[in-house]
C-alpha cells in the first residue's frame, strides 16, 4: 500500500493547480505590439554638404537616416532661415551618403529603390 502524501484530491470542488504556470502572453495593448505593419518616417532638414565645396542642401531622411538630397535654388541659398537652420545640422559629406545610402540597401529599406511602408510618403522627392 502507498503512504499517504499531502496533495489534493481531484475530487474536490476545489481544485489548485501544481507545478509550473505559464504566464499569459503581453497584450498588444500594453507590450508594443501590433498587428499592423510598421510604417516608416521620411524626413527633411537643411544642411552644408561638403563635396568640392560646400552646398547648402535639403536633405531627405528615412528612420533618420539620409538617403538622397536636392540642391537648393539661389533663392533658397540667400535665405537667412535656411542657412540659419543648416548650421544648426551637422554637415554631410559625399562619405556620409555612400555609407548610408549602402546600409539601407543592404537593409532594402532604402526608399527610392525598395517598395515601403510610408507615414508621408507625399515627402519623397520627385525626381
Amino acid at each position: 500500500m502507498a503512504e499517504s502524501v499531502d496533495a489534493p484530491d481531484l475530487k474536490s470542488v476545489e481544485h489548485k493547480f501544481v507545478g509550473v504556470q505559464v504566464p499569459p502572453l503581453p497584450s498588444p495593448k500594453y507590450s508594443g505590439v501590433s498587428n499592423k505593419p510598421m510604417k516608416y518616417r521620411i524626413d527633411t532638414k537643411y544642411a552644408w554638404y561638403d563635396h568640392e565645396g560646400e552646398h547648402l542642401i535639403l536633405l531627405y531622411l528615412i528612420q533618420n537616416i539620409p538617403f538622397t538630397f536636392d540642391e537648393l535654388p539661389e533663392l533658397a541659398r540667400q535665405n537667412p532661415s535656411v542657412i540659419q537652420l543648416a548650421n544648426s545640422h551637422p554637415r554631410v559629406t559625399a562619405e556620409d551618403m555612400y555609407r548610408a545610402s549602402i546600409y539601407l540597401m543592404m537593409e532594402e529599406c532604402h526608399p527610392m529603390m525598395y517598395e515601403l511602408e510610408l507615414e508621408n510618403p507625399e515627402l519623397l522627392p520627385v525626381d
